[in-house]
C-alpha cells in the first residue's frame, strides 16, 4: 500500500531527527512556520523549516527530503532556488525574533530514502546552499 506524501514527509522528518541527534546536533525547533510577505496577489505568503539545530556553534536551517525510493530522481533535487529563497526568508525572521544577529548560521538538506523492503538511507549536507546568490547585486556609478 502507497503512503501519502505527508505520511512519508513525518516519517523522513522524524528519522531525520534522531539521525541528527546520533551525530551530534541539539535540536531547538522542528516545523517552524511564519509568514514571510505577500504573493503578486497579495496572498500571504508562509515559509517553513523542517528542522532548526544547532551544532557545535552553528545554527542549523535543515530541509528534510523524504522519498519512498530513486525511481523519479533523487531527494536533493526537490531543494530547487525557490525553496531555498522561501526557507532563506524564514530563518531571517527566524534570526530577528530570538535576536540571532552575530550566530554563525548555515543550510542543510537531509535526505532520507524510506524504501519498503529495507531499512532507510539518510544522508547529511552541510552548508547545501548560501545566501549570497540569493542576494540583490547593488548598482555603481562606474558601471555603464
Amino acid at each position: 500500500m502507497r503512503r501519502s506524501t505527508r505520511q512519508t514527509g513525518e516519517k523522513g522528518e522524524t528519522l531525520a531527527a534522531r539521525f541528527l541527534r546520533l551525530n551530534g546536533f541539539r535540536l531547538v525547533a522542528a516545523n517552524f512556520t511564519v509568514p514571510i510577505g505577500r504573493n503578486s496577489r497579495g496572498a500571504q505568503v508562509t515559509g517553513e523549516i523542517d528542522l532548526i539545530a544547532l551544532e557545535e556553534d552553528a545554527l542549523c536551517f535543515i530541509e528534510v527530503k523524504t522519498r519512498a525510493s530513486r525511481d523519479f530522481g533523487g531527494p536533493l533535487s526537490a531543494v530547487d532556488r525557490q525553496k531555498q529563497r522561501q526557507i532563506i526568508r524564514a530563518a531571517r525572521v527566524y534570526r530577528r525574533i530570538f535576536g540571532l544577529f552575530d550566530m554563525r548560521f548555515r543550510y542543510d538538506v537531509v535526505t532520507v530514502i524510506t524504501p519498503p523492503n529495507g531499512p532507510p538511507e539518510m544522508e547529511l549536507f552541510r552548508d547545501f546552499w548560501s545566501e549570497t546568490s540569493f542576494r540583490k547585486k547593488e548598482w555603481h556609478d562606474d558601471i555603464l
